[in-house]
C-alpha cells in the first residue's frame, strides 16, 4: 500500500503536469513551477526538484535547459485524441500533397492533395485530424485557411490565346496562376513578372491572378535578383520618403552631445571588416591598465541617436528588420547616408557609439563592465585579410594590440568549448563575379583568427548586455529584453540522431542538456578526417532548433550561455536597435517595456530573418548552376549530400555546387530509398548510395530557370 508521503508526491506529480501541459514552450526551474502552482507549490517547493528530474527520467518531460523542464512532445502525443482540431504551417510539395508543421503534435500531418482546401506553402490553417490505427502516421484534413503567407508570385509568362499563365518559380507551388486578358497587363510571353493572386474558389483548379510587375528576361542578373527578393516579398530600393528622411539627418556631431558621453578618441581603436564592407558595425579598443589587466572597449554604432521612433526611416528599418546579402549586392536595412556614412565607424572621423567596456585580465577572465554611450575615433581600418597578417607576423600597424586581443579572444573561445558550446565549421561560399554579374570563380570563406577575434568580442559584448537585463537581482522580476535564444534539439530529432550514429559505432548521450552539447563536439571530433565526416555534420545541425528573438530567455543552447542576445550590429538588424532603446530606457530609470508589444516584433525579426536567408541561399544555388552552365560533360569528385525516392543528392568537393542524380537515370538497378539509414539501394544488386559517402558525377544538365544541376554517376570514368 502506498505511504501517506508517496501519495502526496503522486498528487504533487499530477499537479506539476498540469502546469507543463498549460504551458508546453515554456522552460521552467523547481521555483518557477513551484510559484505557477500558487500556494501548494511555495508549501512542497523542496520536493519540486526531485520531482522533476525523476519525471525527466520517466520522458514525462525532458531537461531542456539547465535545471530547467520542458514538457516533453511524446508524451502530449499519447493524450492527444483522433478527429480534434489543430492549427500549424503548411509545407507544400510539387506534387500538391503538404504537411502540417504544428506546435500541438510530436510528428508533422500529413495531407493528400485533395484534402489541402486550396491552401498553399507557408499558409496558417486549421486542419482536422482522421483516426488512425497504431504505427500509422498522423492524416488529417485542412478545413479552414487562416492567413495566407503571401499573395504575389514570381514566374514565367506563357501566353495562349485570350488569357496566359504564370508558371511560378518557386517550387512549392503546386499550381500555375491564370491571368485573363484583362489582367495580363502588357506581360509577354517568356518575361518574368510578379502576380498578385485575386481569387480562387472551388472548384477551380487554378487561381485567378493579375500581373503587377514585369521584371524582365530571365537569365539576366538583375532580373533573377529581383526576382528572388520578389518571391520573397523582401524590397529591392527604398522608397524616396524614406531617402528624403535620411538626407534630413544632421551630421555634426554638437559638443552637448559630447559632454553626455564617455570619451575614447585617444585610445588605440580600429575596426576589422569584410575587405569590401562599406558599413561598420563595430570597433575595437583596448588600453592597457596595469601588467595583467586590460580594458578592452567593444563600440557598436549608435544607430538609435539617428533613428527616432515614429519616422519614416525607423517604420522602414522596422519592416525590413535586417539587410539582405544577396551574392552580388546588399540590400541594407537603412539607406546608404545611415548604413555606409553617419552611423559607419569610418577610420578618423568621429562617431558616436553605444559600448560596452570591460576589464579583463591575461586569463581572459572578465573583472568589471561598463555598458554607456560614448565616441570614438578609430585610428585604422582593418581588412580580415590584413589583421591575419599582423596576427601571424607580429608586424604591421596595432601589432602588439592585436596580439594581445588575440590572446584573450582564443582564451574566451577555449572556455565556452569547455562550457559545451558547438562548434560547427563548414564554409562559406563566395564568387568572382565580372561586371556583369556572371560567376568566374567560386571560392570558399574561412574562419581565420582575425575573424574569430572579432566573433568573441562581439559575443562577449552581446552576452555582457543580456546578463545586463536578464539576470534575476533580488526578488525584482527581470524587465522586458530582447533575447537571441536556441532551444535544445527536438527530442525525437535528437533520438533519431543517436541510433543512426549507434550504427557507425558513435555514441550521442541524451539525458541532459550539457551531455548532449559535449556528445555533438565529441562526435563532430572523433568523425572528423572519415569517410562518414560529412554525413555527420550535415544530419548533426539538422537535428539542431533554430536560433531566433524572443522576450522569454531560455538561453543559447548553441552558445552555451544562459543570457544572450544581440547588440552588436544595429545597422543591419532591427532586434539590435530594439536592444539599445532598451538598454538606454532603462539606464534612464523607466519602467519595463510591454512585453507583448515587444514579442511581436520578435516575432516579425526572426520570420523577417528567415525569408533574407532563403533569398541569400537562393541567389548562391543560381550562381552555382550559373557557374556550371558551361561545364556539361565534365567529370566530378563529389560526396552524397542528401537522400529521396526521387534520387540522391550531390556536392562537388571543389566547388560546394549541389545537384541530383535522379533514380531513373541509375539504369543498372532497381533503386529505392531506405529512409531510416539514410542511404539509396539497389534492389538486386545491393549497392548503397549513403549520405555522406563519396562519388564521381557528370554534369548531366544546368537549368537556370529552375535553379537546378542534373548529374549522371561516372564512377567508372
Amino acid at each position: 500500500m502506498a505511504s501517506k508521503k508517496d501519495k502526496h508526491k503522486a498528487k504533487l506529480k499530477e499537479k506539476l503536469i498540469r502546469v507543463f501541459e498549460k504551458n508546453p514552450r515554456q522552460a521552467m526551474n523547481y521555483k518557477q513551477a513551484a510559484k505557477s502552482m500558487g500556494e501548494e507549490g511555495k508549501e512542497n517547493k523542496k520536493y519540486l526538484s526531485g520531482l522533476l528530474y525523476s519525471m525527466a527520467k520517466e520522458e514525462i518531460l525532458f531537461e531542456a535547459y539547465k535545471g530547467k523542464f520542458k514538457i516533453n512532445p511524446a508524451y502530449l502525443e499519447k493524450k492527444k485524441p483522433r478527429g480534434q482540431i489543430i492549427t500549424g504551417i503548411v509545407d507544400m510539395k510539387q506534387t500538391g500533397k503538404a504537411y502540417i508543421i504544428t506546435d500541438e503534435l510530436l510528428e508533422d500531418v500529413r495531407i493528400s492533395p485533395n484534402n489541402t482546401a486550396n491552401a498553399l506553402h507557408e499558409d496558417k490553417v486549421k486542419v482536422r485530424l482522421f483516426p488512425r490505427r497504431k504505427n500509422q502516421k498522423a492524416e488529417g484534413e485542412i478545413v479552414e485557411i487562416l492567413e495566407r503567407s503571401k499573395n504575389n508570385f514570381v514566374g514565367v509568362i506563357q501566353r495562349t490565346g485570350n488569357y496566359a499563365f504564370l508558371l511560378p518559380d518557386n517550387k512549392a507551388m503546386p499550381v500555375d496562376i491564370f491571368i485573363p486578358q484583362e489582367h495580363i497587363n502588357g506581360a509577354k510571353e517568356g518575361e518574368k513578372a510578379i502576380v498578385e493572386i485575386l481569387e480562387w474558389n472551388r472548384p477551380s483548379k487554378n487561381p485567378f491572378g493579375k500581373v503587377v510587375e514585369i521584371l524582365g528576361q530571365p537569365g539576366n542578373n538583375d532580373v533573377e535578383m529581383h526576382a528572388i527578393l520578389a518571391e520573397y516579398n523582401l524590397p529591392a530600393r527604398f522608397e524616396p520618403e524614406v531617402e528624403k528622411s535620411a538626407d534630413k539627418i544632421p551630421v555634426e556631431i554638437t559638443k552637448k552631445e559630447i559632454e553626455k558621453r564617455r570619451d575614447f578618441r585617444d585610445t588605440s581603436t580600429f575596426t576589422i571588416d569584410p575587405a569590401d564592407a562599406k558599413d561598420f558595425d563595430d570597433a575595437l579598443s583596448i588600453k592597457q591598465i596595469d601588467q595583467d589587466n586590460w580594458e578592452v572597449g567593444i563600440h557598436i554604432a549608435d544607430v538609435t541617436h539617428y533613428v527616432q521612433p515614429g519616422t519614416p526611416i525607423e517604420e522602414e528599418a522596422r519592416e525590413r528588420a535586417t539587410s539582405v546579402y544577396l551574392v552580388d549586392r546588399t540590400i541594407p536595412m537603412l539607406p546608404e547616408k545611415l548604413s555606409n556614412m553617419v552611423c559607419s565607424l569610418r577610420p578618423d572621423e568621429e562617431k558616436l557609439t553605444y559600448s560596452v567596456v570591460v576589464e579583463i585580465n591575461s586569463n581572459a577572465r572578465v573583472l568589471k563592465s561598463w555598458i554607456g554611450k560614448t565616441i570614438i575615433r578609430s585610428n585604422h581600418r582593418f581588412a580580415y585579410e590584413e589583421a591575419q597578417e599582423v596576427i601571424e607576423t607580429g608586424e604591421g600597424p596595432h601589432a602588439e594590440d592585436l596580439k594581445v586581443l588575440n590572446d584573450l579572444a582564443g582564451k574566451m573561445r577555449k572556455k565556452r568549448m569547455r562550457d559545451g558550446a558547438l562548434d560547427f565549421g563548414q564554409p562559406e561560399v563566395k564568387f568572382h563575379l565580372d561586371e556583369n554579374g556572371k560567376p568566374l570563380d567560386v571560392y570558399f570563406k574561412e574562419q581565420k583568427e582575425a575573424n574569430k577575434l572579432i566573433e568573441e568580442f562581439m559575443l562577449l559584448a552581446n552576452r555582457t548586455v543580456a546578463e545586463k537585463i536578464g539576470k534575476p537581482r533580488g526578488k525584482a522580476k527581470p524587465k522586458t529584453f530582447v533575447y537571441r535564444v536556441h532551444d535544445m534539439p527536438n527530442p525525437e530529432k535528437l533520438n533519431t540522431l543517436s541510433n543512426f550514429v549507434a550504427k557507425l559505432g558513435y555514441k550521442v548521450k541524451t539525458d541532459t542538456r550539457s551531455n548532449v552539447a559535449s556528445s555533438f563536439n565529441k562526435l563532430l571530433k572523433d568523425s572528423q578526417g572519415k569517410g562518414e565526416e560529412n554525413l555527420i555534420e550535415t544530419l548533426t545541425i539538422r537535428t539542431m532548433a533554430k536560433a531566433e528573438y524572443s522576450t522569454e530567455n531560455i538561453g543559447h543552447y548553441g552558445l552555451a550561455f544562459d543570457y544572450y542576445s544581440h547588440f552588436t550590429s544595429p545597422i543591419r538588424r532591427y532586434p539590435d536597435m530594439m536592444v539599445h532603446r532598451l538598454l538606454t530606457a532603462y539606464a534612464n530609470g523607466q519602467s519595463s517595456a510591454n512585453q507583448g508589444e515587444y514579442e511581436d516584433l520578435c516575432q516579425h525579426s526572426s520570420e523577417m530573418e528567415r525569408k533574407a536567408q532563403q533569398a541569400e541561399r537562393d541567389s548562391v544555388k543560381y550562381k552555382q548552376v550559373e557557374f556550371m552552365a558551361d561545364k556539361e560533360g565534365e567529370v566530378f569528385e563529389g560526396l552524397i549530400s542528401g537522400v529521396s525516392k526521387w534520387g540522391i543528392f550531390v556536392e562537388i568537393k571543389e566547388n560546394k555546387c549541389e545537384g541530383m542524380v535522379r533514380l531513373s537515370d541509375m539504369g543498372d538497378d532497381y533503386y529505392y530509398l531506405d529512409e531510416d539509414n539514410f542511404q539509396v539501394l539497389g534492389y538486386n544488386n545491393k549497392k548503397q548510395y549513403k549520405l555522406g559517402s563519396p562519388v564521381r558525377v557528370k554534369v548531366k544538365r544546368a537549368n537556370l530557370l529552375k535553379k537546378e544541376l542534373d548529374f549522371l554517376l561516372a564512377e567508372g570514368e
